[in-house]
């Protein structure tokens, strides 16, 4: 089974520890925030990646481009706006079932 991993500060990733996601990297420069990145890429036991959407702008273009076409680990961005249907889209590519069918 794939695991679950989430990028974001201190405050962000306290809840995902709280309800048992283990993989958690607490960022807060942007070297940090891009090794992070590039480390949980080369993960063959990551499904899906939380990042907060703060970051994004911390990191290459080239690698948001990586981050956009990964299926697997596949790139959920929390916070700020955003569409449903991408989120719908990006966890059936993730897990590779429509739940909402």
């Amino acid at each position: 089974m794939k695991k679950i991993a989430v990028i974001g500060d201190p405050d962000f990733n306290v809840g995902f520890r709280l309800v048992g996601i283990r993989d958690v990297y607490d960022v807060q420069s942007d070297e940090e925030v891009v090794k992070a990145v590039e480390e949980v890429m080369k993960r063959e036991d990551v499904g899906i990646v939380v990042i907060k959407n703060e970051f994004l702008d911390k990191i290459p273009i080239s690698l948001r481009r990586e981050m956009d076409e990964s299926v697997e680990p596949t790139f959920v961005i929390v916070g700020g706006e955003g569409s449903v249907e991408a989120l719908k889209e990006k966890i059936r590519r993730a897990i590779g079932v429509d739940l909402w069918k």
